[in-house]
Formats: C-alpha cells, structure tokens, sequence
C-alpha cells in the first residue's frame, strides 16, 4: 500500500500544476481566477484571455492527466519496492484520478483549482484513447444544441460509463468504474452551472448553437416571404 499512497501523491502534486496560472505567470501574472466566472480552466482562459492563452492552458491540463495515468505507475520509487499485491490497473485508475482531484482542488492553489474535465481527457488518452472520439462528439453535439460547456461537458461525461456498460463489460469493469467515479465527480464540480442553468442566467454561447441558427434563417426567410 505504500507504493499507492505515495504514487497517488505524486499524481495529485502533477495535478495541482495549473496550467491557467502557468500560463498566467509567464503572461506577467495573470490570474484568471479573479476574472470571469472565477474558474481557472480552460473555458474561463478562453473568455478571459483568448485563444492563445487558453490552448496553452488545455494543453497543460491534458498533459499532466497523460502523465499520471501513463508515467507515474510505472515509476521506480527510491526506498519503495513494487507492491506485488498492487493491481497494476487499479495502481494507473488511482494515479488518474489523484491528477484530476489535483487539478480541482491544487495544494499549490489554495485548492482553488479548475472542474476536471480536461485533466479527465489527458487521462483517457492512456486509458482508453479511442473513448475520446465519441466524447468530443456528444459534447460537441450538446454543445450545437444548447450552447451551454457546462452541461456539454457533464453529458459527455455521462454518456462514457453508459457507452462502457452497455459495449465492454465485463471485459472493461476497472475503467468503467473509474468513468462512473468521474463522471459523478464532474458533474459536481459543475453544480454551480446546475444552479445557474435553473435561475436561467448561466451563460450560453449563442454563436456555437448552429441549428437555432439555422432555425433562425428559416423563420426570417419564411417572414420575409410572408411580407412580399
């Protein structure tokens, strides 16, 4: 149990490295976290700072997901051996998720840190790459439908312990798991925007909605006919 704990650890440490106030830094000081909606992931870096700023920040937070996940079980610890009675697949969920609790709530941060989904994204790139694909596209979906991230971000993460339980058990039960923890976990570190989204005042990217767009075209075009 050594070996987890302290693995688990250093896991948590890469996640608290935020990659909005890395890039903050090496912008002058920049803290996002006073802008905004105050969070310190990548949409808020978006918003607040642009795209340049806000690619550096994703890149950042996916990254130290892919280390936790793909370099930190494997590691060769000074004075702690290789527990034999250690899953090694329950070693690399635990790393995972220690990077994404890291991220959420950073010690280096006063645990004020971003909503995990990025960091999930870095981990599922060791995890189960091809798992990325159809997430991006139920969020990408929810996203043109709503124009809402939060509640893009939450079904997509939803969506991937129903796509495992229904396609890959038994064969895939640790990751499943680990998917049905996350996408708990994310859904509550958005329960702001759950709050927002009631009292009607989250915010929503109107220019991402395409299809009310396009219903939009159709209503102005058909009035227009009307009027002629």
């Amino acid at each position: 149990m050594l070996e987890l704990g302290a693995k688990f650890l250093i896991s948590y440490l890469i996640g608290s490295l935020m990659g909005s106030l890395i890039m903050g830094r090496l912008r002058g000081g920049v803290d996002i976290r006073t802008m905004g909606s105050g969070n310190a992931g990548g949409t808020n870096a978006l918003r607040t700072q642009g795209a340049g700023f806000a690619l550096g920040v994703i890149i950042i937070d996916i990254g130290k997901g892919a280390v936790a996940a793909g370099v930190v079980p494997g590691l060769s610890l000074p004075f702690i051996p290789e527990d034999p009675e250690v899953s090694r697949t329950w070693l690399t969920m635990c790393c995972a998720a220690a990077a994404v609790v890291g991220h959420v709530w950073p010690m280096y941060h006063r645990f004020q840190g971003g909503k995990g989904a990025a960091t999930f994204i870095g981990t599922l790139l060791v995890l189960g790459p091809m798992l990325i694909i159809p997430l991006l596209l139920v969020w990408a979906w929810v996203l043109t439908l709503t124009g809402y991230v939060g509640l893009s971000t939450m079904l997509a993460a939803v969506s991937l312990p129903l796509w495992l339980g229904a396609s890959r058990l038994p064969d895939d039960q640790p990751l499943f798991i680990y998917s049905v923890a996350m996408a708990l976990f994310i859904i509550y570190c958005h329960r702001s925007n759950i709050q927002r989204m009631r009292a009607g005042n989250e915010h929503r990217n109107l220019k991402l909605m395409v299809f009310k767009r396009r219903a939009d075209e159709n209503n102005n075009s058909a009035s227009s006919d009307d009027s002629t």
